[in-house]
C-alpha cells in the first residue's frame, strides 16, 4: 500500500464518519479557492497544518512526503505567470504583474491541497467508496473504481518485485542495461494486467456477479459535535479574512 493509505488506515479519525471529514477538509479547500489568496489561504494553510498535526495524528515526515509532489506542480503552475511572451520586452519577459499573480496562485494552490490532503490521510478509500451508492453514485463506477483501487496495488507490487529481480541479475549495470529493464519491465507489467484482470473476472463469474460488488460498510454515526466544530472553524478563517483583507 502507499504511505498515505497506511496512514489513513491508522488515523485516529478512521472510524469517523467520510461526510465529517469530507466536510472539514474540502471545505477548507473551497475556502482556499473561493477566498482571496491574501490573506486567506494562508488561514487556510494554517488551519489544515494544525489539523493534520494536531487531532488528526500525523506525522510531519509523512505529511511532508505526501505534500511535496502536488507542492511542486503548485510551483510549476505558478513560474509560467513570471513571464510574458511577445511585446515592448521582447520575445520572453518578465510580466509586469508576474510576482503577484503567481505568489497568489502559489498560495491558493498549496492550501487547498492541504485541505485535500487532510481528508486523504483519514479516510481510507475502502470506506468512502462503498459509501458513494448511498450519495447517488451508479453502481457500476463504483464497483470500477473499488477493482481499479485494488488491482492497481496488485501492480504495483508486482512492478517491485520485477525491478528487484533485475536489479539482482545486473539489469541497471549501463545505460543500455537499464533501457532493456525498462522496456522488459513495462512488457511484463502490461501482460500481468491482463493476466489479473481475467483472473478477476473469472474469479467474479464462479461467485455468481450479478453487475454489483457488496461489501460490509461498517457503521460510522454522524458526530454532530464534529460537525458543529467544523463549521465553526471554517466560518471563523472565512471571517478572519475578511477582517485581516479590510485591516491589510
Amino acid at each position: 500500500m502507499l504511505p498515505i493509505d497506511v496512514a489513513a488506515h491508522g488515523s485516529r479519525w478512521r472510524h469517523r464518519h467520510p461526510g465529517e471529514k469530507a466536510l472539514l477538509g474540502l471545505g477548507l479547500t473551497v475556502c482556499a479557492v473561493v477566498l482571496p489568496p491574501w490573506p486567506g489561504a494562508l488561514l487556510v494553510a494554517g488551519a489544515a497544518l494544525a489539523v493534520l498535526l494536531g487531532p488528526a495524528g500525523v506525522a510531519p515526515r509523512q505529511l511532508w512526503r505526501a505534500w511535496r509532489l502536488p507542492l511542486g506542480f503548485c510551483v510549476t503552475g505558478a513560474v509560467p505567470l513570471l513571464f510574458q511572451v511577445g511585446g515592448p520586452g521582447g520575445f520572453l519577459a518578465l510580466a509586469p504583474d508576474g510576482p503577484a499573480h503567481a505568489g497568489q496562485l502559489l498560495l491558493r494552490t498549496s492550501a487547498a491541497s492541504l485541505g485535500v490532503l487532510l481528508f486523504a490521510f483519514t479516510t481510507p478509500v475502502s470506506d468512502l467508496l462503498p459509501r458513494l451508492v448511498r450519495a447517488g453514485v451508479p453502481a457500476p463506477v463504483v464497483d470500477v473504481a473499488l477493482v481499479m483501487y485494488r488491482i492497481s496495488f496488485l501492480l504495483l507490487d508486482a512492478v517491485v518485485r520485477i525491478r528487484q529481480a533485475q536489479a539482482a541479475r545486473l539489469g541497471a549495470t549501463s545505460r543500455a542495461a537499464a533501457w532493456r529493464s525498462a522496456a522488459g519491465l513495462a512488457a511484463t507489467a502490461f501482460v500481468r494486467a491482463f493476466d489479473r484482470a481475467a483472473r478477476l473476472q473469472n474469479g467474479l463469474a464462479g461467485r455468481g456477479y450479478d453487475g454489483t460488488l457488496r461489501v460490509l460498510v461498517p457503521d460510522a454515526p454522524v458526530d454532530r459535535r464534529f460537525l458543529a466544530a467544523s463549521a465553526a472553524l471554517l466560518a471563523a478563517v472565512a471571517a478572519g479574512t475578511l477582517v485581516l483583507e479590510r485591516l491589510v
